[in-house]
């Protein structure tokens, strides 16, 4: 479990195709701190930590990892927002992000606002996800509050800490971002479609 608080962005130091797999190795400050098993999210996905060294991790995204977010698109020298999973007695400071990703966007415009940001990204809404204005949203594993929401298509406001914290700063028209939409919107979106199959 996670907030969408982006501690830190890594850098990708090298990839490695293995059949399906693709097993990324990242560096970032805390790679002492991390262990064997660890949950870790990446653009908002989750995986585990398999393997270390002093300077650097490794995780492994399976094959249904790979088509349903953007870390199939890594390169080495790319950042990625990392955030490692809550801590049950810390402070909850963005939204429950469980680092299930549920599809991809593609962002169709940035516009600068006197020091803030509009990102506008278009999805594919016939997958059944639910976005609600002023709801919450994660964004490349970044916990935001959706404004103007459309069918299909949405904006976030970015302020300038977490355009320059993440890697948002590194997003532009035609970049492939990860979405993980609220777990309450989920929900209710399951439960009235169950509904509506059974009337």
């Amino acid at each position: 479990m996670f907030s969408g608080i982006v501690e830190e962005v890594a850098k990708v130091v090298s990839i490695e195709k293995e059949q399906d797999n693709l097993h990324i190795t990242l560096a970032c400050s805390f790679v002492n701190d991390l262990k064997i098993d660890q949950s870790i999210a990446h653009n908002g996905v989750c995986l585990t930590v398999v393997r270390k060294t002093g300077t650097a991790y490794t995780v492994t995204a399976i094959r249904e990892t790979l088509i349903k977010s953007n870390l199939g698109r890594l390169q080495v020298g790319d950042l990625v927002n990392i955030e490692r999973s809550m801590l049950l007695n810390d402070r909850l400071d963005g939204h429950i992000v469980q680092g299930h990703v549920d599809q991809t966007a593609e962002c169709t415009a940035v516009e600068e606002a006197d020091g803030s940001w509009y990102f506008t990204f278009r999805y594919d809404p016939l997958q059944g996800n639910l976005i609600v204005e002023k709801g919450s949203i994660a964004v490349n594993g970044v916990s935001l509050t959706v404004v103007n929401s459309q069918t299909g298509s949405f904006q976030v406001a970015i302020i300038p800490y977490t355009r320059e914290c993440t890697n948002f700063h590194r997003i532009m028209l035609g970049t492939t971002v990860n979405l993980e939409f609220d777990i309450i919107g989920k929900y209710v979106a399951r439960i009235l479609q169950s509904r509506c199959q059974c009337s």
